[in-house]
Parts: structure tokens; C-alpha cells; sequence
């Protein structure tokens, strides 16, 4: 690595112990700020996504280069003990100031113009790779065309995730403005008014909900299909019953149509190891399940969202009343590049982060059945065991090349790391990629830091980030994966790492969450905010210290969690 430019004073370091061994590359990576990434990827990760960059690496490096950012030049990731963790490499001090001003002139074009190059030039490229995916022969192909179509696949997710970088930095920092804007107008300003202004009044996240809405409604107002959802006791037991049944039969076409539309995601999008909707149904019907017994109602939350959207506007229009002319201009102008830009955040989550990892996956598992079929593999989920390179090593040459042995390696060390719990962040933390870069704070940072270093827990309170604002007491639940969903009940509080738009159907059955990880911009905060239920996130530890079954007070307001019983 070359020679990190960070020379603003350090804060604490962490290069390892005997429970938790860092194998450093040189001093230089010892010098970043190396931070656990649960945010995406709470669980050990595989070989496949690892050797692909994920969402970080040269799509992240391209970002800096593409807008000459003065925070940082590479995004780099780390597999330490089978986890992600990373960092961003800072910018040499010296060369900030002239980076500043191409940064500062150039960023205001992308935020007036990006959402119609959104529109006319970049989805369109999206969609049109997607339809190429989507309807590749890989069932006639030889094995040699499905590996040249994973390559295909793979300049492909290199791109959209070149998109992503230019879509999410461009969102960020209009975001970014707008509340630098609003607070500098506003020194008084409520935190909770200023982040119910982040809605967005149409995307496809909404678009989904919706559609998942009406299902759940033609469910409701089918006496047959109601009567089959509620006498399953889990979503499992629901197929088959529907399969028997002449309105059950039509009820799946509607299903599936959904799950073509909307179901290019997992629970997890974050990996290629999880099951995609496309691919098992099952969760939709959950969600549906789930749904029918709080009786969700997506206009409720719709219209909620909205109305307290224009209400926080008006607020802080109140607030702006008596400045300047130029200030309240200013003001409206900052409103204005944030509202246009905020349907990019859920939308980009809809293709990029889920649906082209989702594609992605569902790429190399065409590779793993013809290798299944051709001998190579035991079980197309197999092919995630293996990296690109020892993937491309092994096709070729499976009588000379050890890929079952890597294969049984590399499961054998996920079930060790899955043993670890591994710490918040390692390497060294220092005033700027502490309180300067503004990426980590989307992890909980700099409270999450700032929490270990005093020291000052109490017991049975665990701390964390004020995400959603209000007080309840409740059940915990606390839940680890997905197959843990059916145990979550009706006015419990759940417990978990973190949420992406999959964990929707928890939020119809909740009273308040609580995260391990995550920032006051992170999806669980915002879908909270969404919900209208109190939420504290980025505790690093909630899931540790909180079991299913104990009573706890939720202070949304405050961000701490108390363990009553």
C-alpha cells in the first residue's frame, strides 16, 4: 500500500489480539481506520463476493477519481478472520485545497442534472443489461459460453456499481447541503423535523410496497385465500395449499408476476449466498402472512410519510421566515436539489445493491448446475466457496486443479469465524477519519467510537444512535437471520445487526427496533421514521447484550435501550 497521508492526531489503536489476530499486509494498512462492515455484510463472508470487490475497491476508487473528492482517494476492503472490514484511504493534505475547487465547481451540476441523466441515459443502460441477463440461454450454452457469460456479468455489476458510486455520492451530498444549509439558518433546528424532510415521495421501494399492499388485499377480500393464510402456521406450509386450489393456483400467477417485478433481492443483498425472491418465494408469502395480521395498510404509511414530510418542510420554513432574502433563497434552492435527489437513495438500492448482486448470483449459479451436472460440484451453492481466480483455475483443469479441497476449506473456515465476534473497528483511528470523512458515519460513527473510549456504560442500558423519535416498552426479539422472522409477534420490539428493504415485514409487526449497526441515515432509521415507531441504532452490541424475552424500554429520542426485566 502506498503511504497513507493522514497527519492529524491519533485517537486509539487496535491492531489485534490473541482473540481476534490481524494479519497486516505492511505499517501502512495498520495506519487506516478499518471499520466492521454490518452494515452490509454482518456475517462471515464468502470467497466468491470477497474476490469481486463487493461494493468496495475499484468502483469506489473510480468515485474519488470521478469527482476529485478532497475526503479520500480509495475505499479498500479487508477480509479479517472471514469478516469485512474497511477503510478509506485519505487524500494527501497538501493537494485538498485545489482538489476543493473542481470539487465545489463541478458538484452543483451533478445535483441539478443527475436525475434526468438518471432517467434518459443511466436506467435505460441498466434495464437493457438486465434484460441481457435475464434472458441468457444458460440452460443450451456450453460450459465455456456461461464462463464468458460470467465475465460478462461481471464488467456489467463493475458498471452499475460505477453508477451507484456517481448516483449515491451526488444523493449524499445534496443531502449533505441541505442539512449544512439548514443548520447554519437554523442553529436551533430540530434533528427530528430536519430528518423527516429525507422522504421520498416516489421510487420503487414504495413501488414495491404497494404492489405487496394489493396482494395482500386480494388475499383479504378472498374467502378462500384468507382462510388458507391463516390456518398455515408458517409461510412454508402455504404453497401447497394454494397448488390445490383453483383460486390459490391464481393467486401464485399474481405471485409470481410480483417476484419477476420485484423479487431480484434476498433478505440479504449484500452476498451472493442468500437465495433471491425470483428464486424462492417463500418470504413474499411471509411478508404477505404477516401483512394480513397487523392488517397493514401501505396508504397509512404513505400518507403518514408524506404528511409529516410537508409538515417538517413548513417547519423549517417558519424558521427561515425572517432571514434575508438571499438566506431564504438559499434555503429553497439547498430544499429543492435535496427533494429532486432523494427517489435516487431507495432506487438505487432497488437496482444496484439488490438487483444486480441478485443477478449476479443468479449468474454463477447457472455456472454451479452445469458444474453439478458435469461432476465438478456437489451442490451449486458450492461455487460460492471458490474465488473468480480459483474458479477460472479449476473448470479447465478439475482433474489436476484442488478446487474440492478449497471448497471444504473454505466452509470449514466460515464455520470458525462464525465462532468470533468480531470488534467494531481495528487499525487506527485518528481526528480525520474520525470527525473529517463523512462516509463512516452511515455506521454509527463517531458515537459508536466515542461510547467504548469513555467507558461509561451502565448496566442493563445500552447505548446507541437516536434514529426514530419516541419512548415504548416491550418484548425484545431478537433476531440473527432470516429464517427467524416467523418468531417475531405481533407489538414486539425486534433486535437484529442491521435491515435492508427485504426486512419491510418485521416493521408491519413491531412497536420499536434496535441495531447493532447503522447511522441516523441508515435504512433501519429511515424506515422507522417511515413507521412512525422509535428506533436507536449503531449500538454495536444490542444484539449481544439483549435476549429474546426481556422487557425493555426503548428512548428513541434519547438512544438508549434499558433492560427492565
Amino acid at each position: 500500500m502506498d503511504p497513507v497521508k493522514d497527519t492529524s492526531p491519533v485517537l486509539a489503536q487496535f491492531l489485534g489480539d490473541k482473540d481476534f489476530p490481524v494479519d497486516w499486509e505492511d505499517d501502512e494498512e495498520k495506519k487506516l481506520f478499518w471499520f466492521y462492515d454490518d452494515n452490509h455484510c454482518p456475517f462471515p463472508i464468502s470467497p466468491m463476493w470477497y474476490s469481486l470487490n463487493g461494493w468496495w475497491g475499484p468502483t469506489c476508487e473510480y468515485l474519488f477519481r470521478r469527482f476529485d473528492i478532497d475526503t479520500g482517494v480509495r475505499w479498500h476492503g479487508k477480509k479479517v478472520n472471514g469478516y469485512l472490514y474497511t477503510a478509506i484511504e485519505p487524500r494527501d493534505p497538501k493537494d485538498v485545497p485545489e482538489v476543493q475547487k473542481y470539487y465545489h465547481w463541478i458538484m452543483p451540476t451533478y445535483a441539478m442534472n443527475f436525475l434526468e441523466w438518471w432517467k434518459k441515459r443511466y436506467l435505460p443502460e441498466i434495464l437493457r443489461n438486465f434484460e441481457y441477463l435475464d434472458n441468457f440461454d444458460t440452460e443450451n450454452a456450453t460450459v465455456q459460453e456461461l464462463m464468458i457469460y460470467l465475465e460478462e456479468a461481471i464488467d456489467i455489476q463493475e458498471r452499475h456499481f460505477r453508477l451507484h458510486w456517481i448516483l449515491n455520492w451526488a444523493q449524499f451530498a445534496a443531502s449533505m447541503n441541505f442539512n449544512g444549509v439548514a443548520k447554519s439558518l437554523i442553529p436551533d433546528v430540530d434533528p427530528d423535523k430536519l430528518g423527516k424532510v429525507n422522504v421520498s415521495r416516489e421510487d420503487r421501494n414504495w413501488d414495491s410496497l404497494k404492489a405487496l399492499y394489493d396482494l395482500k388485499e386480494a388475499v383479504k377480500n378472498s374467502k378462500e385465500l384468507r382462510s388458507i393464510f391463516d390456518s398455515a402456521e408458517t409461510a412454508t406450509e402455504i404453497r401447497p395449499v394454494l397448488e390445490g386450489n383453483a383460486a390459490g393456483r391464481a393467486f401464485l400467477k399474481d405471485l409470481a408476476a410480483y417476484a419477476k417485478e420485484f423479487g431480484y433481492k434476498a433478505v440479504y443483498p449484500h452476498e451472493y449466498v442468500f437465495k433471491t425472491y425470483v428464486e424462492d418465494d417463500t418470504p413474499i408469502l411471509e411478508q404477505i402472512k404477516g401483512y394480513l395480521a397487523s392488517d397493514w395498510n401501505y396508504h397509512d404509511v404513505y400518507d403518514n410519510a408524506i404528511r409529516e414530510q410537508d409538515q417538517a418542510i413548513a417547519y423549517l420554513r417558519d424558521k427561515v421566515k425572517d432571514k434575508s432574502s438571499e438566506e431564504k433563497q438559499q434555503f429553497e434552492n439547498a430544499l429543492k436539489l435535496n427533494l429532486n435527489m432523494l427517489p435516487l437513495t431507495p432506487d438505487h438500492h432497488f437496482y444496484m445493491d439488490q438487483g444486480t448482486w441478485a443477478r449476479m448470483r443468479l449468474t454463477l449459479i447457472a455456472v454451479g448446475k452445469r458444474l453439478v451436472k458435469d461432476g465438478l460440484l456437489d451442490d451449486q451453492e458450492d461455487i460460492m466457496m471458490l474465488t473468480h481466480e480459483q474458479l477460472r483455475r479449476y473448470v479447465p483443469d478439475p482433474e489436476n486443479y484442488p478446487g474440492r479441497k478449497l471448497i471444504a476449506e473454505a466452509k470449514a473456515k466460515i464455520k470458525e469465524a462464525e465462532k468470533l465476534t468480531p470488534p467494531d473497528w481495528v487499525g487506527t483511528v485518528t481526528k480525520w477519519n474520525m470527525y473529517e470523512e463523512p462516509y463512516h458515519t452511515l455506521w454509527g460513527y463517531p458515537e459508536r467510537f466515542e461510547r467504548k473510549q469513555k467507558g461509561e456504560s451502565v448496566k442493563g442500558v445500552v447505548d446507541g444512535v437516536p434514529a426514530s423519535p419516541g419512548v415504548v416498552e416491550g418484548i425484545a426479539r431478537v433476531v440473527k437471520s432470516p429464517a427467524e422472522f416467523d418468531s417475531v409477534k405481533q407489538g414486539e420490539i425486534i433486535v437484529c445487526i442491521m435491515t435492508n428493504p427485504a426486512w419491510v415485514v418485521v416493521f408491519s409487526k413491531i412497536i420499536a427496533i434496535v441495531t447493532d449497526s447503522g447511522g441516523a441515515l441508515s435504512h433501519s432509521a429511515v424506515v422507522a421514521r417511515e413507521f412512525m415507531i422509535p428506533a436507536v441504532v449503531g449500538t454495536g452490541s444490542a444484539t449481544r447484550e439483549i435476549k429474546s424475552g426481556d422487557r425493555i424500554r426503548v428512548n428513541g429520542n434519547e438512544g438508549k435501550v434499558t433492560i427492565i426485566e
